[in-house]
């Protein structure tokens, strides 16, 4: 089982980007999932989560910014990212809870993508 995020880069302020989280594997389904990230000397915080019967939520600082979604059919996770500000430089990864054949319910984490703001 592998999750793997992608989309990652360098934008101007202002500008958009927009990360995947993929799961695959011997998975049967993904259960709920968040958008964390972590900037150089700060700790991680959780940026937005999206559970499996679609409700969302978001740190305030991204409200109104940013989007999680999913993709069941893709087993892939999305966050739209728009209007980005310099403070959103940071890496980002996704945290997914799998149901896992032949095991149950365990939480991945991805290896995380770099993201940075910067004119």
């Amino acid at each position: 089982v592998h999750v793997a995020e992608s989309g990652g880069g360098l934008v101007q302020p202002g500008g958009s980007l927009r990360l995947s989280c993929a799961a695959s594997g011997s998975i049967f389904r993904i259960n709920d999932m968040g958008w964390f990230r972590q900037a150089p000397g700060k700790a991680r915080e959780l940026v937005a989560h999206i559970t499996s019967g679609d409700s969302t939520d978001y740190a305030d600082s991204v409200k109104g910014r940013f989007t999680i979604s999913r993709d069941n059919a893709k087993n892939t996770f999305y966050l739209q990212m728009n209007s980005l500000k310099p403070e959103d430089t940071a890496v980002y990864y996704c945290n997914a809870r799998l149901e896992v054949v032949g095991v149950g319910f365990v939480r991945y984490w991805g290896q995380g993508t770099q993201v940075t703001v910067s004119s």
